[in-house]
């Protein structure tokens, strides 16, 4: 049985688009500045915390949901030995760029970030823990799960509608052809001159550049991006060396330690928690 400290993990085969953390006591889970390639919603359920969001900080609260776009860097973290708890959302972002598309509030089918990083409405507070004790009850039915995801996540986006404001921080074409390169080559060994030689900068500019886009430089980025491999192969139910050698880690205690910094959970604890067949 978990203890209060551990993350439990809640995901289905026939939902993979989604994925749901919950927490009871997160005053030891600590990050490292990291990113996702899907979008993550949280809602903190007690207690209080810091939100770090690219450049910016954010005390947060009991009743608070915070909102992180895919590749944006951020961390959240205890303060000082205060409790507190939360849940945490991870949503597929080509599906819920299809969902926005659907309704009306992208006029084209490609993601566009949104700029909201914290929410303090009660009712969509509230509503999201509905929705969560839905995916986290093993009594409901599948289809009353995915009914209770899609009509909050289309709440939420309709609170935040952007249709009007198509503008996005996006990175110049050269450095998300060298994001891209790094996404796709992660699990090689890939040396900053090799990235260098891809993308034509001299190391110094391509860390400057790099870092003022994604937040992280190439390298950090690339160990991101492993942990990210890691997990896929660890939903897959795969054994933990063979993850972190698919994942382009040498070794296991490399990947145990480096995934614990970025996940805030070890390898075990994500293949094995609230896994639904």
């Amino acid at each position: 049985m978990p203890s209060l400290c551990s993350p439990l993990f809640w995901r289905d085969p026939q939902m993979p688009y989604v994925e749901l953390r919950k927490i009871n006591d997160a005053r030891q889970v600590c990050y490292a500045l990291h990113s996702h390639e899907h979008w993550s919603l949280g809602a903190v359920t007690a207690g209080r915390s810091t939100f770090q969001y690219r450049d910016a900080a954010y005390a947060i609260s009991a009743g608070d949901l915070v909102l992180m776009n895919p590749h944006w860097v951020h961390a959240c973290n205890p303060i000082q030995n205060e409790p507190w708890a939360y849940l945490m959302l991870y949503v597929d972002t080509q599906w819920l760029t299809d969902l926005r598309y659907r309704a009306g509030l992208l006029a084209f089918p490609e993601w566009l970030d949104i700029k909201t990083a914290v929410i303090s409405k009660p009712r969509l507070f509230d509503r999201y823990l509905a929705m969560a004790d839905c995916l986290l009850n093993s009594q409901r039915r599948i289809c009353e799960k995915q009914a209770a995801l899609v009509d909050y996540l289309l709440e939420v986006m309709h609170a935040l509608d952007q249709t009007h404001d198509q503008s996005q921080h996006k990175a110049p074409e050269e450095l998300r052809a060298v994001a891209e390169y790094m996404n796709v080559n992660a699990a090689c060994e890939l040396s900053l001159d090799k990235i260098c030689d891809f993308s034509g900068y001299s190391a110094g500019h391509l860390i400057r550049a790099f870092k003022q886009h994604y937040g992280l430089t190439p390298h950090a980025y690339l160990i991101n991006r492993r942990i990210q491999l890691g997990q896929q192969e660890l939903k897959q139910g795969k054994p933990i060396v063979e993850a972190a050698l698919n994942a382009g880690f040498n070794d296991q205690p490399h990947f145990q330690r480096t995934f614990k910094r970025l996940v805030a959970a070890t390898p075990n604890q994500y293949r094995q928690t609230l896994v639904e067949h």
